[in-house]
């Protein structure tokens, strides 16, 4: 198979590693792909979505994996089915799920899918109306896409009218702030669930936890993802039966109704409250950096995963896990969240313990490469991912891992998976 893997991230690295192992993959490209990507496969820059339909019909390309959620919500799906090439990820009407929080949250509700209490506006008085109903914190969203940013948790009702004011302003996100969603706060913990699917039927992934916060304890800034584990020990069997009835069954059956058949990835922000699965949000694509520790724990070859998706044929697809726990440690630059920060060369020590070799790698994300050297260029540079028989162990080896990594400015959270080892 010759496979096109669109973005250059972390999630996009973690993918590419694992078609990159399998002998039916033939070549395998990265559009644009980052500076460590090119030892997977071949980068290939391109500038615009029918430039790269044209690149996959003249390389014969038998399948293109969407990473980021910008190309779907754009119509890239569109675009290459127009040209009957085949691609996994939602149309430009699937994904509006991402596209538009307004959209999703009205989806929720008008197929009863558990959600918070809420209301969608662009109008500052029955915003500020609202708030006033709520019990602190509150939620207040942007409606478009805000790069994993656009949920503001208010400690009060003044710093929630404070954020309502700066979005539908455009100050804080532009037009993606012009229409907010105001929302109920749900006191519970958080995980990430993510269906593959073809329109009708899908395959659950194991259940993932993300780390938003930038710092220990879950403080500071919210971020695009300080590190994340799976699978979670939070989650039993009735939780996967209640998300599967309650949520996923009812979109995927809704979806179709609405005229737009889901197919790629449905990434379910939930939030357990006593048991009781909520939707927080929909994404269409993986999370970042869940991508990277759900990747090594497959099994079966990723490809046939993607591919059967792709072609509606999940329903004879059986998918094995392998039965062990990852752990992936995000490694960002110094002014990560707040500003870029200048290049940095990046060292990785000579990993001379055989069982971090064999069970622990990093997955590049923010890099660039010069005349064989790396560079840490971007707000999210690395994650350092370690697998175990139990969560400790795969934490313990991420660990091990990130001591061997060095660039100048280099932060992370040494606390990733403490609510799973508080369980334990």
């Amino acid at each position: 198979m010759n496979i096109m893997v669109m973005g250059g991230g972390g999630r996009e690295y973690a993918i590419g590693r694992m078609l990159s192992q399998e002998s039916r993959v033939t070549a395998l490209y990265f559009a644009p792909g980052n500076g460590a990507t090119s030892a997977l496969g071949e980068n290939v820059v391109l500038n615009s979505y029918e430039a790269l339909a044209d690149f996959a019909q003249e390389q014969n390309i038998d399948l293109t994996i969407v990473g980021p959620e910008a190309p779907l919500v754009e119509g890239v799906v569109d675009i290459f089915k127009a040209r009957g090439l085949r691609i996994f990820g939602p149309s430009k009407a699937a994904a509006r799920l991402e596209g538009s929080k307004v959209y999703m949250k009205n989806f929720l509700a008008k197929y009863t899918i558990p959600t918070a209490r809420y209301i969608e506006t662009d109008q500052i008085e029955r915003a500020f109306a609202f708030i006033e109903t709520l019990p602190t914190p509150v939620v207040v969203k942007a409606d478009g896409l805000c790069a994993g940013k656009g949920v503001i948790i208010a400690k009060s009702h003044d710093e929630a009218k404070q954020a309502v004011s700066q979005m539908l302003s455009g100050k804080s996100f532009g037009d993606a702030g012009k229409h907010v969603i105001i929302e109920e706060f749900l006191d519970g913990y958080e995980l990430s669930m993510f269906a593959i699917c073809d329109g009708s039927d899908y395959i659950l992934l194991p259940a993932a936890q993300d780390h938003k916060r930038l710092l220990n304890n879950d403080e500071g800034p919210n971020t695009g993802g300080m590190g994340a584990y799976a699978p979670t020990p939070l989650v039993d069997d009735t939780v996967y039966e209640k998300v599967k009835e309650r949520i996923i069954r009812p979109t995927l059956d809704g979806m179709q109704k609405e005229g737009a058949p889901f197919e790629g990835v449905l990434f379910i922000g939930l939030m357990i409250v006593n048991g009781e699965p909520i939707t927080l949000e929909f994404n269409v694509r993986f999370g970042d950096p869940e991508c990277e520790v759900l990747m090594p724990l497959m099994k079966s070859p990723v490809s046939e995963l993607f591919y059967k998706a792709a072609t509606k044929d999940l329903s004879n697809l059986h998918v094995e896990f392998k039965k062990q726990y990852a752990v992936g440690v995000v490694m960002a630059s110094r002014d990560y969240p707040y500003k870029s920060t200048e290049p940095a060369e990046i060292i990785v020590d000579d990993i001379v313990h055989d069982d971090l070799a064999e069970h622990a790698h990093i997955a590049y994300a923010g890099v660039s490469e010069e005349d064989g050297t790396l560079y840490a260029t971007g707000g999210r540079v690395l994650v350092c991912v370690g697998l175990g028989n139990s969560i400790k162990e795969a934490r313990d080896r991420a660990y091990m891992l990130c001591g061997q990594v060095h660039f100048a400015g280099k932060k992370m959270r040494t606390d990733i998976a403490y609510q799973a080892l508080q369980e334990a």
